[in-house]
């Protein structure tokens, strides 16, 4: 199961610099965190003639990577659309041109990885169970034939096929 939760970011002159970095909790409650940026905005208030470039530092597999997401100047572009995910923190916004406000949006997931292996398994467990009930319904019901299955009418009588039909009400069949 995972918990979503808004995230926003805004850097501008004075704050140039936002690193998201999520608390963990104990040991004992281990817990996955995403952060999945879906927008750069820039500020009504930004200046006209100067370009707004935000910088993203993160870590990767070998190294740490600082790379500009997002170039955003009043007139050409004042917002960009994205789909970036980040699932190791810590990731570091800059604003290393320009003097914003540029406004950072996205979400923070957060899931629980016990729930998970637990869920996992419980269904493992129960597709060991019904495998079980198989065999076994193999080996004693193979030689075995199905009982006839039961069907209600409307009033839930077993057998009834409706008002006047054959398998009526006993009290509307004529005695002998």
């Amino acid at each position: 199961m995972t918990d979503e939760y808004f995230y926003g970011a805004t850097l501008k002159e004075g704050s140039k610099t936002v690193t998201w970095d999520p608390d963990n909790k104990p040991e004992g409650y281990p817990r996955t965190n995403k952060l999945v940026i879906k927008q750069c905005l820039l500020g009504h208030e930004a200046a006209a003639d100067e370009f707004n470039v935000v910088q993203v530092e993160t870590m990767t597999i070998r190294d740490t990577l600082r790379i500009p997401i997002a170039v955003l100047k009043v007139g050409e572009l004042r917002q960009c659309r994205m789909d970036l995910e980040f699932s190791d923190a810590p990731v570091t916004f800059t604003l290393v041109e320009g003097k914003g406000p540029v406004h950072i949006h996205g979400l923070h997931l957060l899931g629980s990885l016990v729930e998970e292996f637990e869920d996992m398994e419980e269904m493992e467990e129960e597709v060991l169970d019904e495998e079980e009930a198989d065999e076994d319904e193999d080996e004693d019901g193979a030689s075995q034939k199905k009982k006839p299955k039961l069907t209600n009418n409307s009033k839930g009588k077993p057998g009834a096929a409706g008002a006047g039909g054959p398998a009526g009400n006993d009290k509307n069949r004529k005695r002998k």
